[in-house]
């Protein structure tokens, strides 16, 4: 009975990432409960959710669910294009309003309330001591399109915006953007694998 109480107690992320979809959804209550229930982003929520719950039980029941969670997760990879690792360490209020193409890598912190979009990218990089994975906080949205890499801090209440690259610290409060148009970084060109 505990630890069922630990995926869906009064406290749990879960039913909170569950009641953040719910009042972002449109319509009538049947009809946001059916947007909960159909939406990929509420699957990839609750597999993910799933899969940290086991890593905190032992002995049999993880031996038993483990295989569960593989194939769970592996059917929301291959369904939807959503990989969250359940070694990162996710806040409640988790909210993925599209689809496809998003990746969180282990041992990423994202806080509480933040928002993921479709194809984004948040993962490792660097070599040696300066190899690491993004520390997130509260109520950030990530954009689509969007990349986050690297040992960096997102400060609170933070909004990357569409393809938006980050690999250096954000302070709170900031809305960051792809800079638009383009730099010329050298007049060399490509000839010489052209040229006989």
């Amino acid at each position: 009975m505990e630890a069922t109480l630990g995926i869906l107690g009064k406290e749990s992320p879960l039913l909170t990432d569950l009641a953040r979809a719910y009042r972002l959804g449109h319509g009538s209550r049947w009809r946001r409960i059916a947007e909960c229930v159909r939406a990929p982003g509420v699957h990839a929520v609750v597999v993910f959710r799933f899969g940290q719950w086991i890593l905190q039980n032992a002995g049999l029941a993880r031996v038993v669910l483990d295989p569960i969670y593989h194939v769970l997760q592996l059917l929301v990879q291959a369904a939807w294009g959503i990989e969250i690792s359940r070694r990162a360490s996710i806040g409640p209020g988790l909210y993925i309003g599209h689809f496809g193409s998003i990746i969180v890598a282990p041992g990423t912190f994202i806080g509480v309330n933040c928002s993921l979009s479709q194809d984004v990218t948040i993962g490792v990089s660097g070599r040696g001591p300066g190899r690491g994975v993004p520390r997130i906080g509260d109520y950030v949205y990530v954009a689509p399109g969007a990349r986050v890499f690297g040992r960096i801090r997102v400060g609170n209440h933070v909004k990357i915006g569409a393809n938006a690259v980050v690999h250096r610290d954000i302070p709170d409060n900031a809305v960051v953007v792809l800079d638009p148009g383009f730099r010329i970084l050298s007049f060399d060109g490509h000839r010489a694998e052209y040229e006989d």
